[in-house]
């Protein structure tokens, strides 16, 4: 609750003047037509569709009937304005009877309620798949999603390939050059690492065939027992991976046309041992291969941790137990009862692991199983009795190694659609990129994707379920399934396995470096500039060793599961911006969009982003986290950091059309109450070298907007635009500097006028655009404007302040700038004070809280004064004022101030005649000079052109051109003798002066302000800022040169003091 005094000034003489007491506003925006609309609280219509706002403060009502032929002598300086900026008793009055059910308000409430319902929301499609048919652990609907986001995003690739010449970088080309340098440094970056994690992922695999298959009996690291056998292969994998790694970055470094070479032989062996696998699935049909595996009950056991699939063995006549007899039974009688449970009840079966395509096996592969970890592999169908087992037994079956599930399937099988950036990789080396990129990648994928599909369901035709399940071939005794299935030997699959997983190895090493060199030759990252350099003919020497270092640690971490997720995160989001890139350039229909490939549509590439998005998640969504915060720190050091590039990026010009929109909907009408700020248009003074005079106005306007809303910095230079452009850049330059070290956000505009009133009435006219325009006009104080004879300064300022009230445009002066605080300075305590003297929408109000909301101001409290005159009612003054601040939840100590009428004291009369007389006395020396002026010029340039002014303009008033027709004059003795008449008779002028009896109207303004300046300076001489009523100039212009004076001495004596009209509107409200 704010806390309130009353504060009398004792005075003993009686009022002269009538009070206005209920003076009602009149909004001055539109004379005749009624209020402004969009002011105040509640909302009602004006009859022409515009929505005018009511308020309890300012009265649209006439007030001419109200008015009184006299004013408060107190007041006398806002006495032309009271009409409009009515006193704070007579709004305050006005609150007794106010109540906070306005009318209209429910109306209001039901529109807006309408309006909302007439809305749509915006509805998010979800993308879900269709589990019609799950083939092999679902990897058939794996196929067919990732065969369409991958095509998807192939289209998208190929639109931005063929829309200009892709040099060196491919995606990443395509992506900086589309979003801009911080989302292509950032993806870039993302797929640089996941293309190099890739190469690792094929060492790894390449390593594991190797190992397994080719020549076990390299193995360094065996197992001490058969559950420590993953461990010990993993160790395997790491030091046989790093071996090839260094081999293969040789290679790669010796020149990439060896590359070029073995891809050859590589792509060889990959089709034939696609081919053979055909053959072998149709061979299966009249001849399936012989591949038994071994099953006690259902559960499949572990082929290489015995000989013979039975209980027993007959040697010779005699049946004696087996190898898996002993494995299961701690004795090797057979009428022995220490056996597990599950191995007496259940028989040892052999069947088929491969039945062939004609057996419809198909039918039990159709449904998915997904496996917790540890699980035992059974196959459904086969017999069972369902008892506990041992778990010292548990060796001896197949189980799952970690749990399955879609998603992490997905993320499995990810990898193997990671191909489809390999062209755009490599685009440097292409001949005609923008031909090759899209025929190349839509082909490959095609072709991919054919065989995935019918190599899926040849799979699940073929092969038992148990055995597709089988991670490591244990059911199988290590063989590989896929070379029993081919024609004419599985040595066919193991060499083309081999060969294909290093050739990707060697695609990835080559490529890798190449994006990473060109992120590095952009610039865009500092620290990345050496990896720029390479060989003598362009080879990224330093980017492949650091390629070759980043793939050691995925060959490191050795297990294929825990690599690919990290795999699939990059890659994915590289796709995702692929699509982002596309559809966003669609979408804005720039001049520079004419791809020629045309198959695309911005639906499909949001189609595909979406579904890259959604797999990201569906993948890990922890490793989705990581990825997309790695990508955003990237993105951050770019902007902050990285060198700024201006590609035409549709990152720009989506920012425009945004920009555009919201202009176009700021249109609708203007803010309502509720979201008014000052959106300051701040006019500075330059000096003769263009740098600013006072820097503490933009020190000020940052501490008032603290970054929000609009600030426009705007000066005048006076002079011809064709001949001032040079200082016009100039002056915006070191404007702009000071703006970035007074952290002024905002932007900047230098006009050229042939006068500087004329100018600042241009930038007050002009700023801004659409919706986004000014509402407040903040300038400097004309210092020195007593001692100088040329009114030019004053005038100025005078003609600014009309300019703003025309405008209907706030207006603030801060006096004494200099003394205000810098952004590095602290107040700990102090006061800021705000002089409530007429109501003009309450800027003096909000813009104490906007002031607190900075560092600097943060510490001050905040009183408000207000003034009551003889016939106030300060009681009620009190009590309204308090409800008042209470509603607007300001926190703020009152203070009511009694000023009883006095009479006019001698020391206010004589300084209004020393105020006239020293206007009177400029007068007549401006004249003489004028005079003297015009003399000379005559005689010297009789025949000329004579250039004439009014005796009271500055220099910014144009001058006349007359022609000499017109203006000859005759220089006659009786012109010469009026001419020494005139000066003789300057004593006389000079002598009248000292008679002068000044005015009355100025008497009354000079006591008003010396009267609030005595109580201003007396209450608060200690504030750290004063707040002010700034009264408005006077209606009859020959007074201009005496309201300067009234300013001067209505703030005499206060440091820094803030002068404040508002625009007239409201610009605070009770409302939530």
């Amino acid at each position: 609750m704010p806390h309130f005094t009353v504060v009398p000034v004792q005075d003993n003489s009686p009022s002269n003047y009538d009070s206005l007491e209920g003076i009602n506003w009149v909004d001055y925006r539109d004379t005749g037509q009624g209020g402004y609309p969009g002011h105040g609280d509640t909302v009602s219509s004006d009859g022409h569709g515009n929505h005018k706002e009511d308020s309890p403060f300012l009265s649209t009502s006439d007030s001419a009937s109200k008015r009184s032929d006299y004013y408060d002598k107190n007041l006398a300086l806002f006495e032309e304005e009271l009409d409009i900026r009515p006193k704070v008793s007579s709004l305050l009055s006005r609150l007794v009877s106010y109540t906070n059910v306005t009318q209209g308000a429910k109306e209001h409430e039901e529109a807006e309620s309408a309006d909302a319902s007439r809305r749509q929301v915006p509805k998010v499609t979800k993308c879900y798949f269709h589990y019609n048919q799950d083939i092999c652990n679902n990897v058939v609907l794996k196929d067919f999603s990732l065969f369409y986001f991958t095509m998807l995003t192939a289209i998208s690739m190929s639109a931005i390939a063929t829309n200009g010449v892709v040099p060196a970088g491919g995606a990443y080309f395509m992506i900086s050059r589309s979003l801009g340098p911080e989302f292509g440094g950032a993806v870039g970056l993302c797929f640089y690492l996941g293309t190099t994690f890739a190469a690792a992922m094929y060492i790894l695999g390449a390593i594991e065939i190797f190992l397994k298959y080719l020549i076990p009996q390299a193995a360094i690291f065996h197992p001490a027992d058969i559950h420590a056998g993953s461990g010990a292969m993993l160790n395997n994998m790491r030091v046989y991976g790093t071996i090839c790694l260094s081999l293969m970055a040789v290679v790669v470094f010796v020149g990439v046309k060896y590359v070029n070479k073995l891809a050859s032989l590589f792509l060889a062996c990959v089709i034939i041992s696609i081919v053979s696998i055909y053959a072998g699935a149709v061979k299966s049909i009249f001849h399936p291969p012989e591949f038994p595996i071994c099953m006690l009950g259902n559960r499949t056991l572990a082929r290489d941790l015995f000989d013979v699939c039975g209980k027993t063995v007959v040697v010779g006549n005699d049946t004696v137990p087996s190898q898996l007899w002993k494995n299961f039974c701690s004795s090797e009688n057979s009428s022995s009862a220490h056996c597990d449970e599950y191995f007496l009840h259940n028989n040892v079966t052999e069947i088929q692991g491969i039945p062939g395509l004609a057996s419809g096996i198909i039918k039990e592969n159709l449904w998915g199983d997904y496996m917790e970890k540890g699980q035992i592999l059974e196959k459904a169908s086969l017999p069972s009795v369902d008892v506990h087992g041992s778990m010292e037994t548990f060796g001896f079956y197949v189980s799952a190694d970690i749990a399955t599930s879609f998603t992490l399937l997905v993320g499995i099988f990810f990898p193997s659609a990671t191909g489809i950036m390999a062209g755009s990789n490599r685009s440097g080396d292409l001949r005609d990129a923008q031909k090759s990129i899209p025929i190349g990648t839509i082909l490959a994928i095609t072709t991919t994707s054919l065989v995935y599909f019918s190599s899926v369901v040849l799979f699940g035709a073929c092969i038992e379920g148990v055995v597709l399940r089988d991670k490591f071939g244990d059911a199988v005794n290590k063989n590989l399934v896929v070379g029993t299935l081919s024609w004419p030997s599985p040595w066919v699959i193991v060499i083309g396995s081999f060969f294909s997983t290093v050739g990707a190895g060697l695609q990835s090493l080559t490529g890798a470096p190449r994006l990473l060199q060109a992120i590095a030759k952009d610039n865009i990252i500092p620290f990345l500039r050496v990896f720029g350099h390479g060989k003598a003919n362009g080879e990224p020497t330093w980017a492949l060793l650091l390629t070759g270092l980043i793939a050691e640690l995925g060959i490191l971490i050795a297990s294929l599961d825990m690599v690919a997720p990290i795999l699939s995160m990059f890659f994915l989001m590289c796709y995702l911006f692929v699509n982002l890139a596309c559809a966003v350039q669609t979408l804005l229909r720039t001049p520079n969009w004419r791809p020629r490939f045309r198959y695309y549509h911005w639906a499909l590439s949001f189609l595909g982003m979406s579904m890259c998005l959604a797999l990201m998640f569906i993948s890990s969504w922890y490793y989705a986290i990581v990825a997309m915060g790695i990508a955003g720190m990237i993105y951050k050091y770019i902007e902050y950091q990285g060198a700024e590039k201006e590609w035409g990026d549709g990152i720009r010009g989506l920012s425009l059309s945004a920009a555009r929109y919201s202009l176009l909907r700021l249109e609708a009408g203007p803010p309502h109450t509720k979201n008014w700020r000052p959106q300051l248009l701040v006019l500075l003074k330059l000096d003769e070298d263009l740098h600013v005079k006072y820097p503490r106005m933009l020190t000020f306007a940052s501490q008032l907007k603290a970054g929000k809303g609009l600030t426009i910095v705007g000066s005048v230079i006076q002079g011809n635009f064709l001949e001032c452009y040079g200082e016009t850049q100039a002056s915006e330059q070191a404007i702009k500097n000071m703006m970035e070290i007074e952290r002024v956000k905002g932007f900047c505009q230098v006009v050229v006028a042939s006068k500087v009133r004329e100018g600042i009435a241009h930038l007050i006219q002009s700023c801004g655009l659409g919706g986004m325009k000014h509402n407040t006009v903040v300038m400097g104080w004309p210092y020195g404007w007593r001692q100088s004879e040329d009114p030019r300064a004053w005038k100025t300022f005078i003609n600014t302040v009309r300019c703003t009230t025309a405008a209907h445009l706030a207006l603030m002066v801060p006096k004494n700038v200099s003394f205000y605080p810098s952004n590095h300075e602290r107040f700990s305590d102090g006061y800021i004070d705000v002089w409530w003297i007429v109501h003009d929408g309450g800027m003096l109000m909000l813009l104490p809280f906007l002031l607190k909301q900075h560092k600097v101001w943060r510490k001050c409290k905040m009183r408000i004064f207000t003034v009551a005159q003889m016939d106030d009612n300060s009681i009620q003054m009190k009590k309204d004022l308090a409800t008042f601040l209470y509603q607007l939840r300001l926190e703020a100590e009152v203070e009511v101030v009694e000023m009883h009428d006095s009479d006019i004291s001698a020391y206010t009369y004589e300084r209004t005649l020393m105020m006239e007389q020293r206007s009177q006395m400029l007068k007549q020396m401006r004249l003489s000079i004028a005079e003297r002026d015009r003399e000379a010029q005559l005689v010297k340039d009789r025949h000329s052109l004579i250039r004439m002014g009014s005796l009271y303009s500055d220099e910014e008033e144009e001058t006349i051109e007359v022609l000499p027709e017109k203006n000859q004059m005759t220089w006659t003795s009786e012109k010469m003798e009026a001419e020494r008449r005139n000066r003789n008779n300057a004593p006389e002028n000079f002598r009248e002066l000292i008679s002068i009896k000044p005015d009355q109207s100025n008497v009354r303004r000079m006591h008003t302000a010396v009267k609030l300046n005595e109580v201003i300076v007396n209450r608060s001489h200690d504030a750290r800022l004063v707040l002010l009523n700034m009264p408005g100039p006077p209606r009859n212009q020959e007074g201009d040169e005496n309201y300067m004076e009234f300013l001067e001495v209505l703030t005499e004596g206060l440091e820094r003091v803030l002068l404040v009209r508002g625009g007239g509107r409201e610009v605070i409200t009770i409302y939530s």
